[in-house]
């Protein structure tokens, strides 16, 4: 078995040749990259990156959206010696200059000749910063070299050098540095070794079949550490074609155009998904109504048998088999007709909606993972699945829970330090074992839940200790509900954000012929605040008083991207002081009485107004 993450690619380039490895779309039209193809510019990036000095060690950064380019500039700096450090194409400029900074990266790449500018008019700042390549123009500005003029020239180094920089590169060494999301301070670099992915890779081997045949569509960034090992490394490992989309505004037609067999998300697509196909249910006519709920209620059924270890009998096992033909072939047939399983990861799944495709036939497996431990260590699969899990743990990875719910982790894929910070890196591990920060429980059969991250567990007033995201996730099933951030951190009641789905609550709107002019106007009217606050207390009827929310406001725009994370999680903190103002307002009257109110942001993020 190869030792590094290059020479593993490299090896079975060798053996795949004319075989398909990668598409990307142009002008028009999927087309197809070989692994013939992808070995011979892995080898021309890398003695290219030789050719202009990047030595054994030195860091190159990659900041573009998911492209071949995006493999052939990590898999080149890799096999060259080198460590890559993925950057967020839609990162702030900030953000951007601290990780080149903290990194003390050498190259870079990038795809926005804008956002080269930008960098080089604070170049002072990054001292080791030698060169900046842009991937995808052909029109070199001053201080930025186009790709073409790059590549010129690697050739000039020996085939050879490049070989021995390959064997010469260890098991032990640092592949990459990821940095993290930073939702609680400045992002920090995780230093993952090439046995750190390796070894998470032959776990997700060994968990689900998936191999030559299937196809999955790429979209989540490649910047993160699930879309990179699981949905790239792993993929390319396993004889997987990995098609690139568009963009994420175009993944519903590239999965028309792609037909994918795999693919791996975060819950927001998930979501998004589910939202559409209730809205279309719910308004069509009575009696399709009325059969769609009969097959979904059948196929939850099957699905609470089968997690119980039960055999659903065979009356339910025919009706759920007619109802997916029949009723769920058409979200099926949305999704290119050929997928045979999703996999989710990077925050919580709602329970409603993994219940939801797991009766259509179209299970979604959740796993779990971190930065720190290069990708996944837990998940659902064919083999070994149950609702409201992550799944087991993998073979190579060992966890135990604190005292105090902590989940702790130790094993082949769990880093070992994170770059020039001593102090961060003593204090993420007790005794050997890496502290997450998330707060779980594994059941007798070895599954493991995640109850939430730890900083964000609210304590209120009284006492009573309470885990947002489960809360939040109630809500996401929910036609009128886009999003909700619950808040209560030593408060006596829970209140709340809330984006409404703003073209449901249109229609719901003009059908009642109420008069608005835009959003704002929308979110203050009565009856949405109504609507609104009847939806919110039947979702937590069963929940204990403490954990109701109280009082909410709708807000009449999703959060900033500044708010979330690449991915989509939340912010908490930056959420929270950009409404610390909204958030005081509902808790200026003592009393327990329902106070909702709505919130109004113009396009620039400042405030308009706040109305009760």
């Amino acid at each position: 078995m190869a030792k590094t993450i290059p020479k593993m690619i490299l090896d079975l380039a060798s053996e795949r040749s004319d075989k398909v490895a990668l598409r990307r779309k142009k002008e028009g039209t999927y087309r197809d990259i070989t692994w013939k193809d992808l070995e011979s510019q892995v080898r021309l990036f890398g003695r290219a990156m030789m050719r202009v000095g990047i030595e054994k060690g030195d860091r190159v950064a990659i900041m573009s959206p998911n492209a071949p380019e995006w493999v052939y500039c990590d898999l080149g700096a890799m096999a060259a010696g080198g460590l890559s450090v993925p950057v967020y194409h839609t990162e702030g400029l900030d953000t951007i200059l601290h990780i080149l900074k903290d990194s003390g990266s050498r190259l870079l790449f990038i795809h926005s000749a804008l956002i080269a500018k930008d960098i080089l008019a604070r170049r002072d700042e990054l001292p080791q910063l030698k060169k900046i390549v842009l991937l995808y123009d052909d029109e070199a500005t001053m201080g930025v070299q186009t790709l073409a003029d790059f590549l010129t020239g690697g050739d000039e180094v020996p085939f050879e050098e490049l070989e021995r920089r390959l064997v010469q590169t260890g098991a032990e060494e640092i592949a990459t540095i990821v940095y993290t999301s930073g939702t609680t301070g400045a992002p920090k670099g995780v230093c993952l070794t090439h046995r750190n992915i390796l070894s998470n890779l032959e776990a997700c081997a060994d968990t689900f079949p998936i191999g030559p045949g299937d196809e999955c569509l790429s979209f989540l960034p490649l910047s993160h550490v699930f879309e990179r090992v699981d949905g790239y490394y792993f993929m390319l490992r396993n004889g997987v074609v990995i098609s690139y989309a568009e963009s994420i505004d175009t993944v519903t037609v590239n999965l028309q155009e792609v037909r994918p067999t795999v693919m791996i998300s975060v819950p927001r697509l998930y979501e998004k998904m589910y939202a559409r196909v209730m809205e279309r249910v719910l308004s069509g006519p009575y009696l399709r109504k009325q059969i769609f709920f009969a097959a979904l209620r059948a196929g939850r059924a099957h699905v609470r048998i089968e997690n119980e270890g039960r055999e659903p009998s065979a009356p339910l096992r025919a009706v759920v088999k007619l109802a997916r033909k029949a009723v769920f072939s058409k979200l099926t047939e949305r999704l290119g007709g050929r997928m045979r399983f999703f996999i989710s990861g990077g925050a919580p799944l709602a329970g409603d909606i993994d219940l939801f495709f797991r009766a259509a036939g179209i299970p979604v497996y959740e796993g779990y993972g971190l930065t720190e431990t290069a990708g996944g260590i837990a998940v659902n699969s064919p083999e070994a699945s149950r609702a409201g899990t992550v799944g087991r743990i993998f073979p190579n990875t060992e966890a135990r829970i604190a005292e105090d719910g902590e989940i702790l982790l130790r094993g082949d894929g769990v880093f070992e330090t994170y770059w020039e910070r001593p102090d961060d890196t003593r204090n993420a591990f007790t005794d050997g074992w890496f502290m997450t920060g998330d707060t779980g429980k594994l059941d007798k059969d070895g599954f493991l839940s995640i109850t939430d991250r730890k900083k964000d567990i609210i304590v209120t007033a009284g006492g009573k200790n309470i885990a947002p995201q489960p809360i939040e996730n109630r809500f996401k099933s929910d036609k009128f509900i886009a999003n909700t951030v619950v808040f209560g951190d030593k408060r006596p009641f829970l209140v709340a954000l809330i984006v409404p789905n703003l073209e449901n609550v249109e229609k719901f709107a003009r059908s009642k012929r109420l008069d608005f002019l835009n959003h704002c106007d929308l979110v203050n009217l009565p009856q949405v605040l109504r609507l609104i606050r009847e939806r919110v207390d039947h979702l937590q009827k069963d929940l204990p008083s403490f954990q109701r929310i109280k009082r909410f406001t709708l807000l009449s725009q999703d959060l900033a991207s500044s708010q979330v994370t690449p991915t989509l999680k939340v912010k908490r903190k930056v959420v929270e002081g950009d409404f610390r103002e909204v958030l005081e307002a509902m808790y200026h009257h003592q009393d327990h009485g329902i106070h909702d109110a709505a919130f109004c942001i113009v396009d620039s993020g400042t405030e308009e107004e706040n109305k009760t």
